[in-house]
């Protein structure tokens, strides 16, 4: 299976992946933070996006 590279957002909102570039960019700008925010914020909380959200104020 080929990757789509013009994805425009995650198939799956629930869970931030930080393995992708183009997801960090996305989740970086839809949440308003920095990347070193972003991945701080997966690496106390884990990757789902609500508590993700949670722990940034969001």
């Amino acid at each position: 299976m080929v990757d789509n590279l013009h994805r425009r957002q995650p198939e799956d909102k629930r869970f931030i992946n930080l393995n992708e570039s183009w997801e960090v960019s996305y989740w970086t700008q839809a949440l308003g933070v920095t990347e070193a925010k972003l991945r701080q914020a997966v690496a106390a909380v884990g990757s789902g996006t609500a508590k993700v959200k949670a722990y940034l104020g969001k």
